[in-house]
């Protein structure tokens, strides 16, 4: 694979992810309100602050994997990127849009385990890039803490 359709692709997979989960998480926000959160929920601003540095970091560590020269890994960051992006579309969709809460944290844990080959490529790439990467898969796992949290107490 050549290094810009990586890189590109990479890009195009995190307008992607931003618009369509922009897109649903506003769909429902007076459901969202409703809604009994789990204690360990972080203050609203820090969604605000986290998706967009998550969203940057993504982009940047994709056009760090398209530098290397193998191919292989240029395929399993490709592949585990469009999963985990499809899965994480999948929980915004399922959890705002249906309201299948038990569902939404099963597709969340999905795209939670797939980003992990993403943290170990930006690793390979660069030390500082894996560990600038490292707060996504922290928010993911917490995402998925939050999305059980979320169906456990809204029955």
């Amino acid at each position: 694979m050549s290094r810009t359709l990586v890189g590109g692709t990479s890009t195009a997979l995190v307008v992607v992810y931003a618009i369509g989960a922009g897109r649903w998480v506003s769909t429902d926000a007076g459901w969202y309100r409703s809604l009994t959160k789990p204690p360990w929920q972080p203050p609203d601003v820090v969604f605000g602050l986290i998706w967009p540095y998550n969203f940057v970091m993504i982009a940047v560590a994709g056009w760090a994997v398209a530098a290397r020269e193998s191919r292989t890994e240029h395929v399993v960051w490709i592949t585990s990127l469009a999963l985990s992006v499809a899965a994480s579309l999948c929980w915004a969709y399922l959890f705002y849009v249906p309201h299948s809460l038990w569902a939404s944290g099963v597709v969340l844990t999905t795209a939670t385990l797939l980003t992990v080959p993403l943290i170990v490529l930006a690793f390979r790439a660069s030390t500082p890039l894996g560990v600038a990467l490292l707060p996504y898969q922290l928010w993911l796992s917490v995402a998925t803490s939050l999305a059980f949290g979320y169906a456990a107490r809204n029955p």
